[in-house]
């Protein structure tokens, strides 16, 4: 029996729906005795993730499939980013994670250049900045579906990329939208002090284990979680282990 204080969930609960996502890992001294990554925190009020501190990222923007690259991305990272993907999903996410990074943060991955006209809405200032988005040196190191249960479910790719690679100052944040509050840049050694989410633990360990080394990995690991089992994996031609 159904309970009528609720509604049923439908195929557009934003709780069984999962969205193509992206998100940004930035490290900055990444070849010294101390890196740090750019994180912030998310609103109390939240309904994904209340007050934990996280990367910059979010849900894949219909416009991301139309914008221009000023280079594709490099291989292996392509390849693997169509492995059990829709066709030709790649290159939005990378359009993704660069324009999520400049809305939360106000920080820039681009190569200067015009615009062919007209300029999606969700990209007019970027564009207006004088540069065209560009995933050169983003890796895709992570990937993760959100559990069954939770108020918002993601299909997120993890992208790392060295600070040094920002075409804006990585200290200035004032361009940034209010999705994330106190930006910073934590130093990896104090990273666990603050509330993360799990996964965001799971991808800095990955991470700080292979540092200095900010380039696309042998294998992508990828926490598959559907209605009926979770599965890790590995893009990129490593067999599947059960969780």
């Amino acid at each position: 029996m159904t309970d009528k204080t609720q509604k049923p969930k439908g195929p557009d609960d934003k709780s069984t729906v999962i969205r193509n996502a992206a998100t940004v890992v930035l490290i900055r001294d990444a070849k010294t005795d101390a890196p740090r990554v750019l994180m912030g925190q998310r609103g109390a009020k939240a309904a994904f993730m209340p007050n934990k501190f996280v990367f910059p990222g979010g849900a894949l923007d219909p416009e991301d499939k139309a914008v221009p690259l000023a280079e594709k991305g490099a291989e292996p990272c392509r390849t693997r980013l169509q492995e059990d993907a829709p066709p030709g999903v790649g290159p939005a996410l990378l359009a993704a994670a660069i324009r999520e990074l400049w809305e939360e943060t106000g920080q820039i991955l681009g190569t200067s250049g015009q615009w062919p006209d007209p300029v999606p809405a969700g990209w007019q200032s970027f564009a207006e900045r004088g540069f065209i988005p560009s995933p050169d040196g983003l890796a895709f190191v992570f990937r993760a579906i959100t559990p069954p249960g939770r108020t918002r479910r993601f299909d997120a790719r993890f992208f790392l990329a060295d600070a040094a690679r920002l075409k804006t100052d990585p200290d200035d944040f004032s361009t940034a939208e209010d999705e994330l509050s106190d930006l910073q840049w934590i130093p990896l050694a104090d990273v666990r002090n603050f509330d993360l989410p799990f996964i965001t633990q799971v991808v800095l360990a990955e991470i700080a284990g292979r540092l200095p080394d900010v380039s696309a990995p042998d294998s992508v690991p990828y926490f598959k979680n559907d209605q009926e089992e979770s599965l890790f994996h590995r893009l990129g031609g490593v067999v599947e282990m059960p969780r």
